[in-house]
């Protein structure tokens, strides 16, 4: 199998990594000299000379909606993994590669949020609520986080977008969401452009009291959720892998490259199962499209109509 990683950041980086580890023969498009693949400059040149099987997006997210359209004029058909998120605003995909583009929303693979997942069968949710933070300047080590497309909302930074895997997963628990409202933007000191604190609420298909509060600013980083049906309380700790059902606690094995293997895994043995499809991922960011409207406007948002609070 031959892959293909389209940018070389620490994500970037980090799939091609784990291609390796996965037996697969791995290159990567990238500005910068690497010393462990071969490298090329432009997608062009990579496609022409590697013929890849598989491709991974992990660019800049204002970057992947044009290296999709290249990927489509150069002729490749296989699948696509694309970092989150999809794009940096809904869009369209170039015809005829959309059915093979998945969105790398790996948290659906971590096993806790699986089991927790299983345990809902059956169950009605009355209502849940997500946390998720981390602190931007310590995120990335060894690099100015003023830098980064994180910090910067033209390039897709922002809390909204950089964390919306609390967004999908939501989603994907719940179903669609019918009304949103949020109240969200920069407020810390953070030498940033970008959002760093939102607190968005919901009503989803099937659950009809929803809240998540994300930010950059958790000097110890937190990512968990709390679901109450009308039977039990249900608990997922994503850091510490534990999964608690009325307070008996389940411990899970999980570390930092799991998910993303496992995501791997999925895609090159076509196990479609768990995967966000570049639909769901365009329907995030119509989320996040809706929860910047009720910020703005101070409003429930509500299939694009919107009334006062």
């Amino acid at each position: 199998m031959r892959a293909l990683v389209v940018g070389y950041g620490s994500i970037g980086a980090r799939h091609a990594r784990l291609l390796r580890d996965l037996k697969c023969a791995v290159s990567v498009v990238s500005r910068r000299e690497i010393d462990h693949a071969p490298r090329y400059p432009t997608l062009t040149a990579a496609l022409t000379q590697e013929k890849p099987d598989y491709v991974v997006i992990a660019n800049r997210t204002s970057e992947h909606a044009a290296t999709l359209h290249e990927l489509q004029a150069g002729g490749f058909n296989g699948p696509v993994l694309v970092e989150k998120p999809l794009f940096d605003m809904p869009d369209k995909l170039p015809d005829g590669i959309g059915r093979n583009v998945y969105v790398a929303y790996n948290l659906r693979f971590h096993p806790a949020l699986q089991l927790l997942r299983d345990r809902l069968a059956g169950e009605r949710p009355v209502s849940a609520h997500a946390y998720v933070g981390q602190y931007l300047p310590s995120w990335r080590p060894g690099t100015d986080y003023r830098a980064s497309y994180s910090a910067h909302r033209a390039e897709g930074g922002g809390v909204l977008r950089d964390l919306s895997h609390e967004l999908d997963y939501l989603l994907w628990l719940f179903g669609d969401w019918s009304a949103v409202t949020a109240v969200g933007g920069h407020y810390s000191t953070l030498e940033i452009d970008s959002d760093d604190v939102f607190s968005v609420t919901m009503t989803m298909t099937r659950c009809p009291v929803v809240t998540v509060n994300m930010n950059y600013l958790d000097r110890i980083g937190q990512r968990r959720i709390v679901i109450n049906t009308d039977a039990r309380t249900l608990r997922a700790d994503l850091v510490t892998g534990t999964v608690e059902v009325d307070g008996m606690t389940q411990r899970v094995e999980c570390d930092r490259d799991q998910t993303y293997l496992l995501q791997h895994q999925a895609i090159l043995g076509g196990d479609t199962r768990s995967l966000s499809t570049a639909e769901e991922g365009i329907g995030v960011l119509r989320l996040v499209e809706a929860i910047e409207q009720a910020n703005i406007r101070r409003a429930w948002v509500s299939n694009g109509n919107a009334r006062t609070v």
